[in-house]
């Protein structure tokens, strides 16, 4: 009867499954539950939908310039420059702007910068500087002669006296009137004559002849230079 007793409840306990077969069982149910749900909701959800679908990365981080990709370089605005004046000559010296002027003024001013002058005398009315060659600005060397045209006529001077002085200095007072020495006998020693004579009449750029180192008289009259 043990027997039967053991028999039998070994025979019920095959027919039933056991405790490891029925927690085996549960768990594989439960995955294959888990996977089947979530592939239903990605079915439905969509894979491009905003709210539960899964984002792009490149959609996420925004869309990125190749390596490669041609750039554009900015334009850019040239500035205008101002070209440098020209060099001058002679230690900066140019002829200085003399047009307006009086003409005694403009030949002052040109001594001051150790040039010389020529006046052209012209045939209108005034004393003013017209023009001058070369221009005003113009870059030159010491000791250039500058042309210097006035508007008007050359207008009339008394000769000085320059009987006894040295030759050279008679020179420089008839220049400071505007008037020119002429040397018929040479340039040395005190001057013996002159013609014109003193407190005579002539015009700007008129010659003076002076005989200097001896009692010769020129013969020559004043030569008209402008």
């Amino acid at each position: 009867m043990d027997d039967d007793e053991y028999t039998g409840q070994d025979t019920a306990d095959r027919g039933r499954p056991g405790r490891g077969t029925v927690l085996l069982g549960g768990a594989l149910a439960t995955v294959l539950l888990a996977a089947v749900g979530g592939t239903v909701g990605w079915v439905l959800a969509g894979p491009g939908d905003p709210e539960t679908g899964p984002t792009p990365a490149a959609a996420a981080s925004g869309p990125s310039t190749p390596v490669d990709a041609p750039t554009t370089a900015r334009p850019t605005t040239a500035r205008a420059s101002t070209p440098p004046p020209p060099a001058a000559t002679g230690g900066g010296l140019t002829v200085p702007r003399l047009v307006g002027l009086d003409f005694e003024k403009a030949r002052d001013t040109l001594h001051d910068r150790k040039l010389g002058w020529r006046l052209v005398f012209g045939t209108g009315s005034g004393r003013t500087v017209t023009r001058t060659v070369p221009a005003q600005d113009t870059s030159v060397k010491p000791g250039t002669t500058v042309r210097v045209e006035v508007s008007g006529p050359a207008p009339e001077v008394e000769v000085p006296d320059l009987i006894g002085e040295d030759c050279d200095d008679a020179a420089d007072e008839l220049g400071e009137v505007g008037l020119f020495p002429r040397y018929p006998t040479g340039n040395r020693g005190e001057v013996t004559a002159q013609v014109p004579a003193a407190d005579a009449t002539a015009h700007w750029n008129d010659q003076v002849a002076i005989s200097c180192g001896d009692d010769s008289t020129p013969t020559a009259g004043p030569t008209p230079t402008g």
